[in-house]
């Protein structure tokens, strides 16, 4: 019981956070017109430390305690011959433990929380403004990644253990929704927050966090080294920034995303369909 209780907690605490921050809008650094590669590496780490800290943010508090809550519900309403079978991850329905709980909550909450602020700070710019940023985010992730990787696959055998299906469906649904809605209000409120990095005291005080989870995470940071190195090679060739900023190109984005959105639909009804029909 008091796993769950935990997990409440911090399924609050990300619903509280998206509640306050959820209609707060991003505040962009002011505009250069041609910015040096110190300059470039310096925005390149204030939106990683965004991402960071936002991915795990809601990640924890969403993915991993509202996702955990959500196969805990579905399996009390499995009924009791599902009671003891052993899941696709190889856990035993009915069965809570601690191992099991922090396992999820770090790899999909932590990893999974993070690439997908990753995609959301790549997209930012073509969502709309206010609440709906994050409701159409979520939306968009759930359409596109949730029916196809995780977490409502069709093909996921557990779906023919715990049920029923169309709570499975709601419930993750409202999971993925839930966390694009504090993504974007966790990030917002830290672009107001988070200045550019420097040598000040002050300012290094607040990039601790995002410091710390990339000395951990050793591969993240090798990959964000990668990124930050080509981002300042591409920006020397003056163009490409001045494309970037073009309406043209934020039309171009927002047809883009629209039509992956749109090609993806059919697939995830008809998942969402054979979930919620089991």
């Amino acid at each position: 019981m008091s796993i769950m209780v935990g997990c409440g907690v911090l399924l609050l605490a990300g619903l509280v956070s998206g509640a306050i921050w959820g209609g707060h809008a991003w505040v962009p650094l002011p505009e250069v017109l041609e910015l040096s590669p110190l300059e470039v590496a310096r925005r390149f780490v204030w939106h990683a430390s965004i991402m960071l800290t936002g991915g795990i943010v809601a990640g924890i508090t969403v993915i991993g305690g509202g996702g955990r809550l959500a196969m805990r519900l579905l399996a009390v309403t499995a009924g009791d011959d599902a009671q003891g079978r052993i899941t696709e991850a190889e856990e035993t329905v009915g069965r809570i433990s601690l191992d099991g709980t922090i396992g999820f909550v770090v790899f999909n909450g932590v990893i999974g929380g993070v690439a997908a602020a990753g995609l959301y700070l790549l997209i930012r710019r073509f969502l709309p403004a206010g609440w709906l940023r994050g409701v159409v985010f979520g939306l968009g992730l759930l359409i596109v990644v949730g029916t196809t990787v995780d977490p409502l696959r069709a093909d996921n055998p557990d779906f023919d253990i715990v049920g029923p299906g169309w709570l499975a469906a709601l419930v993750f649904g409202l999971v993925v929704i839930g966390f694009g809605v504090v993504l974007s209000g966790v990030t917002a409120q830290m672009s107001s927050w988070l200045p550019l990095i420097s040598t000040e005291r002050a300012v290094l005080v607040r990039y601790a966090i995002p410091a710390a989870v990339a000395a951990v995470a050793f591969s993240i940071t090798a990959v964000l080294a990668v990124v930050c190195v080509t981002v300042i090679v591409a920006t020397r060739w003056q163009p490409l920034p001045r494309a970037i900023r073009s309406r043209r190109f934020l039309i171009a984005g927002r047809v883009i995303l629209t039509g992956i959105v749109f090609v993806a639909s059919p697939n995830a009804i008809a998942n969402l369909t054979d979930i919620a029909t089991r």
